[in-house]
């Protein structure tokens, strides 16, 4: 789109083949220079043709879609332009005989690190634009976003005791300390630094979708939000599990259903009051569930035997277990990025909490490891999921099995709200892209996702039957894929914006990036070796159904029987100018 004066004669409309804007010749210059005059906005439209005052007419050969194509425009020109000479910039409105328009906002001043932000919003004619999204929900500090990662991650040592009675202690021991430093650290240092270098909802899904676009992207979110619905299923019926020795009836049958039912709504109700009610409410779960093991710990240390701790046969090692146990135990460190945009002044508070969270859950599981195997004789057949109970009777006394069963039920709750919570904004990052209907994007008074926490709750209540072993070997598979494309984002990130801006950066270069990665994408494709026929034909079936999803959300939009719009409080990672070596585009 070249600029003309008022001088030059009309362009005809005929010449007009559609309604999109395309802006590839556009010199900055010359938009600072309209920018600068006192120009009205203009209208050209099918049916009448006509301009208003002194704003020149639009080439119609110009335009082709519905859509700004800003490859090659210089961002800091446009902003400057609502400075010069004072002028007022207004909206343009551009309608065809699909009657629809085009608003954009005054450009804004600042080009942000990651792209100039687009606020182009598309509305059928008579439609009002949509207002403002404007969150009442208070900014999440670094003590509850601990917390939070505590029961994203871990939730404390329940669900451990497999380890012992698949390797023995010495395995169980050793794996809890070096898991971590394979698989953990680096998925809490990757996700410090790209959490912080996108603070959005949107989390691990921008992330894939700057790197290897938005298709990508997309899959990454499907993926992970069927692993976590899928792993939130667990922890109502793990909570009424702990509960059925004292009330038998929770066992089975029309009680059961309900329960988990009640249970499913009165949770989902607490992540619809706001997420900061659920991160104080994570606090508060979190020390009556680590109290207890911290008092096994104390009294179990007159019965220690130090020589209990080093037991173990390599003949008799249930790998599959034990590595599932183990990666079940320590992953999803990734998921707090899904929240990235309701956390306090993220750039530093994230990788704060990161670091905290980290030693909290490893010293939650190694610690009553150490007192329980060494504090009581080994029989291996025993030590399965809820073991731990058993454990504190025979080191404490009954009131201390009590004390953890009831800290067990409190656990799984708080696992239910953290995963639940990072689900739902996932899904408001994902629509505020525009990968989803806009509806995902509503809040709630309350500043929470209603329609995501809604689509969460509902498909826990639908994958509820499933077994505990099925489970957790469904979300792992699922989880492995996504994780591979988190890698790939990552790296490429790395290596073709090294000077974007990071506000928390790995201290190694492209080279040590890579071999960071190296060992745990080796346990992902062991751990994908060792599923079963039953649950990779399952996990890949659903992989199946988000790579046919997406082009049909793609043809939804294109049709126009549901709205998509990209929030304008983000920036813009698909269309900015590519020359400037810290924009990230893709």
């Amino acid at each position: 789109m070249k600029t003309t004066h008022q001088q030059e004669p009309p362009i005809s409309a005929p010449q007009i083949p559609s309604a999109e804007l395309d802006q590839k010749d556009v010199q900055p210059h010359s938009i600072a220079a309209v920018a600068a005059s006192p120009l009205k906005p203009s209208i050209v439209s099918d049916s009448d043709h006509q301009a208003h005052q002194q704003e020149p007419r639009i080439s119609a050969s110009q335009i082709h879609s519905t859509e700004f194509e800003q490859k090659e425009f210089q961002p800091q020109s446009i902003a400057a332009a609502p400075h010069c000479n004072g002028a007022k910039e207004e909206p343009l409105i551009v309608s065809d005989s699909d009657h629809q328009k085009l608003r954009t906002s005054p450009a804004r001043q600042a080009s942000v690190s990651m792209g100039e932000i687009n606020r182009a919003e598309y509305v059928s004619v008579g439609e009002s634009p949509s207002p403002p999204v404007v969150s009442n929900a208070k900014k999440v500090s670094v003590l509850p976003l601990v917390f939070l990662i505590f029961y994203e991650v871990s939730g404390g040592p329940f669900g451990v005791e497999d380890s012992v009675g698949a390797a023995g202690p010495l395995l169980a021991l050793l794996g809890f300390l070096v898991f971590p430093l394979i698989w953990s650290i680096p998925e809490a240092l990757i996700t410090a630094e790209m959490g912080t270098m996108f603070p959005e909802n949107g989390g691990y899904v921008v992330w894939v979708s700057s790197a290897l676009g938005p298709f990508w992207g997309f899959q990454q979110g499907w993926m992970k939000w069927l692993s976590g619905v899928i792993d939130n299923a667990l922890y109502p019926v793990l909570f009424l599990d702990y509960l059925k020795s004292e009330i038998p009836a929770l066992g089975g049958g029309l009680p059961r259903v309900a329960a988990v039912l009640a249970l499913t709504v009165i949770l989902t109700y607490m992540n619809y009051r706001g997420l900061t009610i659920v991160g104080w409410v994570a606090v508060i779960l979190g020390v009556f569930s680590i109290l207890p093991f911290a008092v096994m710990g104390l009294v179990s240390i007159p019965k220690l035997r130090p020589a209990r701790w080093v037991v173990v046969n390599l003949k008799d090692v249930d790998w599959n277990l034990y590595l599932n146990t183990l990666f079940w135990n320590l992953n999803y460190w990734d998921s707090i990025s899904t929240l990235a945009g309701e956390v306090e002044n993220p750039n530093k508070t994230l990788p704060k909490a990161l670091f905290y969270a980290l030693i909290l859950v490893v010293l939650s599981y190694f610690l009553p490891l150490l007192s329980g195997t060494g504090a009581i004789a080994l029989n291996r057949e025993l030590w399965t999921d809820g073991y731990f109970s058993d454990v504190a009777k025979i080191i404490g006394g009954a009131w201390l099995g009590w004390w953890i069963q009831g800290a067990a039920a409190m656990s799984n709750m708080g696992m239910f709200v953290a995963e639940m919570s990072s689900d739902s904004f996932q899904l408001l990052g994902m629509a505020e892209r525009g990968m989803l209907p806009e509806f995902f994007s509503k809040r709630s008074r309350h500043g929470t996702p209603l329609i995501g926490i809604l689509f969460s709750a509902s498909g826990v209540v639908l994958l509820s039957w499933l077994s505990f072993q099925e489970i957790v070997a469904a979300e792992n598979f699922l989880y492995c894929f996504g994780m591979i494309l988190e890698f790939l984002a990552f790296i490429k990130l790395r290596i073709k914006h090294p000077a974007a801006s990071r506000p928390y950066k790995i201290p190694v270069g492209t080279a040590g990036s890579i071999l960071m990665c190296i060992p745990p994408t080796i346990l992902i494709c062991i751990v994908l070796a060792l599923s079963t026929v039953k649950v990779m034909i399952v996990s890949l079936a659903a992989v199946a159904i988000g790579l046919l999803l997406q082009p049909g959300l793609k043809y939804v939009e294109k049709k126009r029987w549901l709205k998509f719009s990209v929030s304008a409080d983000l920036p813009d990672l698909h269309f900015a100018n590519r020359d400037r070596p810290d924009t990230l585009v893709y």
